[in-house]
């Protein structure tokens, strides 16, 4: 791997010293498409001197991120990246269909064979900042934890979990996720600690507990798939230590609270995280004096669903949210668009200036 530590200046800045890890093969085209080497290798025989301006864009509402990424891998393997004239958005930048995001100014030998690794990287962090952003809006002022480390390549933690920092999660699961941005994984307890206490839900709280007595408390309680029970259960036990329940049902399975009261059952489907489940928790906490304990909701959860729990005024504190926020969704594309600085592209492009753009210095 091959390390590079990347101070950007003026607007464009975001944070400093901040350390990206590439992969050395990619100054060897090992992740380019053979036909940019082809080309590479035509230009430096047959038109070496040629200057292009290379344009990046979306289609799609979005905010923007990975151009510090991409700055860092153009000044690591772009040869002579010095001579290089490159302007560029910022990551965080809200950005419109066809906007103008990143222009690379060369000869193409020195960078073109990149296109399709800049493209691949604003694409992924574009995707997961747009998605962030959208639940972390549907959620309004509630907090939304980052939680997609099952659902994708462990390698990506760090640049995802950076990405969905500029979408606006205020937590995430894993410490990789936290390392471009300073902070530190968060989590309290999964089912796995609950089992090996033989499902004693207060057991494995204490224990938690007098391991991290510093931890702020937060308990998972659908383990034995009775959440208002057992939610009550380690308030009781706690008191004021314990800050938060979390509630992780299965989409398939139905809550002990429906089964013991029927009679609340309606049109809304019972399974999983519901509405009225949360709700019914949320009596249950306060009748017993239990105010203080927010109610964490994970699983399933995307911008849609948050919007229907909001639309209900469902009494949820903060959300976890997963899978949903990896879905790729937002392609980029790299195009020449100027030829030694006279318009030269191909039909159905042109160059699009845009007055937003940063000169960066690298």
């Amino acid at each position: 791997m091959k390390e590079i530590e990347l101070k950007l200046q003026g607007k464009i800045k975001r944070l400093t010293n901040r350390t990206f890890k590439f992969d050395e093969r990619v100054k060897d085209g090992w992740f380019s498409a053979v036909y940019f080497l082809k080309t590479r290798e035509i230009v430096k025989d047959f038109m070496p001197d040629n200057i292009v301006t290379m344009q990046f864009f979306q289609k799609e509402h979005a905010v923007l991120c990975g151009t510090d990424e991409v700055i860092a891998l153009i000044k690591t393997f772009a040869d002579e990246p010095e001579k290089l004239e490159i302007h560029s958005l910022k990551d965080g930048d809200k950005i419109k269909p066809f906007e103008t995001v990143l222009t690379i100014k060369g000869s193409y030998q020195s960078f073109g064979y990149l296109e399709g690794v800049i493209d691949g990287i604003l694409a992924r962090r574009t995707s997961v900042a747009t998605n962030v952003y959208n639940v972390v809006k549907a959620a309004g002022k509630k907090p939304v934890i980052f939680m997609g480390d099952r659902d994708d390549h462990f390698t990506q933690q760090a640049g995802d979990g950076y990405a969905a920092y500029i979408g606006g999660s205020t937590g995430q699961a894993t410490h990789a996720m936290n390392e471009w941005w300073g902070k530190s994984g968060m989590g309290t307890m999964p089912h796995a600690l609950i089992q090996l206490f033989n499902g004693e839900i207060v057991a494995a709280t204490r224990a938690y507990h007098t391991k991290f007595p510093d931890d702020e408390l937060m308990v998972l309680v659908d383990y034995n798939n009775d959440v208002i029970t057992d939610a009550l259960k380690v308030a009781h036990e706690f008191g004021d230590k314990l800050k938060a329940v979390r509630i992780d049902t299965s989409r398939t399975m139905i809550d002990q609270y429906f089964v013991r009261n029927p009679e609340v059952l309606g049109t809304f489907d019972p399974r999983g995280v519901n509405a009225q489940l949360v709700f019914a928790l949320r009596e249950a906490l306060d009748r017993e004096g239990f105010e203080h304990v927010k109610i964490v909701v994970t699983g399933g959860f995307n911008e849609k669903r948050i919007q229907e729990f909001e639309a209900e005024h469902a009494p949820v504190d903060i959300y976890g949210v997963g899978s949903s926020l990896l879905k790729i969704h937002i392609g980029f594309t790299g195009d020449n668009v100027l030829l030694n600085g006279e318009h030269q592209a191909k039909a159905g492009r042109k160059y699009r200036p845009n007055s937003r753009l940063e000169k960066v210095e690298i």
